[in-house]
């Protein structure tokens, strides 16, 4: 008895990681539909990113597919920053660790900014570098 006793907690999180598991297959299955329509995108926890020309979709990735979607053009767009633990960072020497990382877009039309949160560094400098390039 004492014995089962401790093995359920081992049973029970073992059924939550299979739950989390299945939680983020599906979520990663939903945004791989969504991404077709777009030339490149981008999959994390914390955001999904879809560009087509000079337009950049992007939201919060569900399990039936990412949600909060938000749409706005490069054209618009007058400077793009990297943030590190929300301190403006260069592209071309990034730090190698840090946390609350984000491709910051500040509008030339207003002094409206979006923000997409990545999980990675290296991805956001690779993204960051490459929007720069569109955006010229």
């Amino acid at each position: 008895m004492e014995r089962g006793l401790i093995w359920l907690p081992l049973l029970g999180l073992f059924f939550w990681l299979a739950w989390q598991g299945r939680n983020e297959f599906q979520k990663v299955e939903a945004y791989q539909n969504w991404a077709k329509q777009f030339e490149k995108s981008k999959y994390d926890i914390y955001a999904v990113l879809g560009q087509n020309g000079n337009e950049l979709t992007w939201g919060k990735p569900t399990r039936t597919g990412p949600i909060d979607l938000k749409t706005f053009s490069l054209d618009r767009v007058q400077e793009i920053h990297l943030l590190v633990e929300e301190k403006p960072v260069a592209l071309e020497t990034p730090p190698n660790k840090g946390k609350a990382i984000a491709l910051e877009f500040i509008m030339q039309d207003s002094q409206d900014t979006v923000r997409i949160p990545f999980t990675e560094i290296p991805i956001a400098v690779e993204w960051g570098k490459y929007l720069l390039k569109k955006k010229n």
